[in-house]
């Protein structure tokens, strides 16, 4: 079986690993058991999380965009300041990423999925339009690249190319024997399959970037649906000097007596134990201002300014129509944000507590 070297990775990992494990399985069950979100607030937070992913993922890689010009960009908004490849690379990356969220139940996890989302990835930039979608044909290595976009060290040398497709397969046709048989916990599959396919680095360009789009996929086909509401690529690009040290430290022993990933792992599930904790943060009554539609927390803000209203003072003060003011009082009486005093026309409302 040539594939073993991958399982033996994932052997007699400590504690600490199995412990974020089981603190994020349990995170995503309380997100099952609680996402009653309404569609139209899942929606802004998807479109949220699309603008910070399509600028975190590129400025890892060295793109200056700020998630306010993502948005201006996305929205058909000239920026006439940043270079053509830093806005093709974003919007590359935010039309890939809508795909990946709104149709992951019907992309199969294979290398011409991989190939395809390259060629995706890359089909807004100029430059990379002899290879998208083709694994490389010469030699690259992996770059840090620091808050400026410059490139200040090889991090490791990568496969050679003409050891890439092999290498491709046997990562591919393992990640994918390892979950039809569930042979490891899904979160440590998906670690090794980035970490794998980092190393290998299988593209001339765009490796980086593709490798946060496939987090995506194998986590939400696992079943962490919660993945289109925080976004990922956020959280790595803020713990940016943590994500190269990693990286760097577990691939270094590759092709080792003793290939170590430990270090990776870590990383990796503390990345993604934070974004269920926000995840499921979303849900609580705490984060109540990005639960509401622009109504609603017209609603819910003038309540904070007052000691205690009528819906009918309400609708006057915000000029929001009764009926919508009566679902934001049922929306926040939900969340225990207010509470109702008396009844019939003398009803009353005020803040809770």
């Amino acid at each position: 079986m040539p594939f073993t070297r991958f399982d033996k990775r994932l052997d007699n990992l400590p504690a600490e690993i199995w412990n974020k494990i089981a603190q994020i399985d349990e995170l995503k069950g309380q997100w099952i058991a609680g996402a009653k979100l309404s569609p139209q607030v899942l929606g802004r937070l998807k479109r949220s999380v699309l603008v910070t992913s399509a600028g975190a993922s590129t400025r890892i890689e060295g793109a200056r965009l700020s998630d306010s010009d993502v948005e201006k960009l996305m929205s058909g908004i000239s920026l006439q300041k940043f270079s053509n490849r830093d806005k093709q690379e974003v919007k590359g990356y935010f039309e890939l990423l809508r795909n990946v969220f709104d149709a992951w139940e019907h992309i199969r996890f294979s290398e011409s999925t991989i190939k395809h989302f390259h060629k995706e990835l890359l089909k807004c930039v100029e430059k990379d339009e002899g290879h998208r979608g083709e694994y490389k044909k010469k030699e690259n290595k992996v770059m840090m690249i620091d808050s400026s976009g410059k490139a200040v060290g090889t991090l490791f040398d990568t496969t050679p190319a003409y050891l890439t497709s092999k290498e491709m397969l046997e990562l591919v046709e393992w990640t994918q024997t390892a979950i039809k048989k569930k042979k490891h916990h899904p979160l440590l599959i998906a670690a090794n399959f980035v970490v794998e396919f980092l190393n290998i680095h299988p593209f001339e360009d765009g490796n980086g970037r593709l490798s946060r789009i496939m987090t995506n996929l194998l986590l939400l086909k696992e079943g962490y649906l919660y993945m289109p509401y925080v976004s990922h690529e956020k959280l790595v690009e803020d713990n940016k000097p943590e994500y190269y040290m990693a990286l760097r430290k577990s691939q270094k022993t590759f092709n080792s007596k003793h290939e170590d990933i430990i270090l990776w792992l870590s990383f990796f599930l503390s990345i993604f134990l934070q974004q269920s904790k926000l995840a499921v943060g979303l849900l609580s009554a705490e984060n109540i201002e990005k639960l509401l539609s622009p109504k609603q927390l017209a609603v819910w803000q003038y309540l904070l300014s007052v000691a205690e209203a009528t819906p009918m003072e309400i609708s006057k003060k915000t000029k929001v129509a009764r009926p919508t003011v009566n679902q934001a009082l049922n929306r926040l009486l939900s969340f225990k944000r207010i509470e109702r005093l008396g009844s019939g026309r003398s009803t009353r409302y005020r803040k809770f507590g």
